[in-house]
């Protein structure tokens, strides 16, 4: 099976891996780079290097990528599965939980838990990430959908590149945020003094989030956060620089956490999308986890509510 891209006449004279890359944002630079040596990538029925620059209009066809093969052990961890066929797993991922290994973590991940779940992953991601369309912070809880094969792999990523799947988070930040809604808009990249941390910069990658007020209390708010685009610690990143920082969140506010949470207060509640062999519409809610709950129970406890109109 192929995934067909024609290329826009504005990524004119952009290279191959880095088309590919914006293509699939959740995929590694250098797993791009593997299966364009690899010959699964083909330019108007060509296998050229990663570094071949565009022209615009030609036709991209990337090939359906082998079965993965991974040193990583599968591992008997639960898992709160919401949805689970033949194509696809939808999990509600507990805060705590990394996503898939890292050069630090090589056990306990989600990864690990699918692979003793699943046994079949797809393979497009690379073995330290297989069946990882998209992922969620270490310490964010809730739904994310995982692929058991390349197409259907493919086929989410590019409903979460072109905006067809719908990705809303809950969030607690501190402060009283004034407007109802609002957009947020700031290009991410790496943080210049700190390479484990993003910030909004200009040479950054577009990043879009849109906030809804669910409610206000005394110094905080709840918040709903709907991602147009999905970058590393985006809605982290976007509630710090418009100055509602989330709370738990030590890695971008130095405000003391009175609350019993471990992380930052964020959780992906709701996704939509289409299913990738039946094109059928799938809605997916996990529900608030106990401590986010238990945070709103306390702020409400101190009934310093504002209209939420």
């Amino acid at each position: 099976m192929t995934q067909n891209f024609q290329v826009e006449e504005d990524k004119k004279n952009l290279r191959l891996d880095i088309f590919l890359s914006e293509k699939f944002s959740d995929f590694s630079r250098s797993h791009i780079q593997k299966i364009i040596s690899d010959g699964l990538v083909k330019v108007d029925g060509k296998i050229l290097k990663a570094s071949y620059k565009l022209s615009g209009g030609e036709n991209i066809f990337v090939e359906e990528n082998s079965p993965v093969e991974t040193d990583y052990l599968p591992e008997n961890i639960p898992l709160d599965i919401l949805y689970e066929d033949a194509d696809i797993i939808v999990i509600n991922k507990i805060r705590g939980m990394t996503v898939h290994p890292a050069e630090t973590v090589h056990s306990g991940t989600l990864v690990n838990a699918l692979l003793y779940h699943c046994k079949d992953l797809s393979g497009i991601n690379g073995v330290k990430r297989p069946g990882i369309v998209h992922r969620l912070d270490k310490d964010t809880s809730g739904v994310m959908v995982a692929a058991k094969n390349d197409f259907a792999h493919l086929n989410l990523a590019e409903q979460i590149q072109k905006k067809i799947a719908v990705r809303k988070y809950l969030a607690i930040v501190h402060g009283e945020i004034s407007d109802n809604f609002g957009i947020i808009t700031g290009s991410i990249g790496r943080d210049k003094s700190d390479r484990k941390k993003m910030s909004v910069t200009l040479d950054g990658k577009p990043a879009v989030t849109e906030f809804k007020v669910l409610e206000r209390f005394k110094n905080f708010t709840y918040v709903e956060c709907k991602l147009q685009t999905g970058r590393t610690h985006q809605i982290r990143v976007h509630m710090k620089e418009i100055g509602h920082p989330l709370v738990g969140d030590t890695k971008y506010t130095s405000r003391k956490n009175i609350f019993d949470i471990s992380g930052q207060a964020l959780h992906s509640h709701t996704l939509k999308l289409f299913h990738p062999k039946t094109n059928q519409e799938m809605n997916f809610t996990a529900p608030l986890p106990d401590d986010m709950k238990k945070i709103l129970q306390e702020l409400d406890a101190g009934k310093f509510l504002t209209t939420n109109n």
